[in-house]
């Protein structure tokens, strides 16, 4: 009985450890957003030398008012893949170009409150991303056909005369596109 009781208080401790180490092993650069699955011995694992910055288009909607956006997510996912192969980022070798119907997530929160009658759930990955050294643009021209105001994009993104110009001007000198 009482190697059954010993066997079975290991057991929960085991259960009630993992998640907190694991949190750390799938989010080692941003804490909450991103997760990943840590591997060993794979291909294609870049190198701690690797230039690896990268431009993000985003366009697609969030999955609903109360959901984070899928493809901002993604760009916590790549630092987090980043991070855990030992690459580590200079502030600005992530930039990130918003437009199309993705654009409204860039919404400072009582925008986003007024607007949707809900909290804006970008403001935190938003904030998470900026502290991690990511750039985050939108569009200025789908700001204004979506009747977005300047004052009411969050102060975190800078807003740009076009994503087409953005995207242009950066794959013009080097920065690798990754969409959504």
């Amino acid at each position: 009985m009482y190697n059954k009781l010993l066997i079975l208080g290991g057991a929960a401790t085991l259960v009630v450890c993992m998640p907190a180490s694991a949190q750390v092993a799938r989010h080692p650069a941003v804490a909450d957003y991103g997760a990943i699955a840590p591997m060993a011995q794979v291909a294609n694992r870049p190198a701690a030398t690797d230039d690896m910055r990268a431009l993000f288009e985003i366009t697609g909607e969030a999955r609903g008012p109360n959901g984070v956006n899928r493809s901002l997510d993604r760009v916590a996912r790549y630092l987090n893949l980043l991070a855990s192969s030992g690459v580590s980022t200079k502030p600005g070798d992530i930039k990130v170009i918003i437009h199309g119907p993705a654009t409204p997530l860039i919404l400072r929160e009582e925008a986003y409150q007024k607007r949707f009658n809900s909290t804006n759930p970008n403001t935190p990955l938003i904030a998470a991303l900026k502290r991690a050294g990511v750039e985050i643009h939108v569009c200025g021209q789908a700001t204004a056909g979506q009747g977005i105001a300047r004052e009411d994009i969050d102060p975190a993104v800078t807003l740009d005369l076009s994503a087409m110009t953005t995207l242009v001007l950066l794959q013009r000198q080097g920065w690798p596109l990754v969409s959504d």
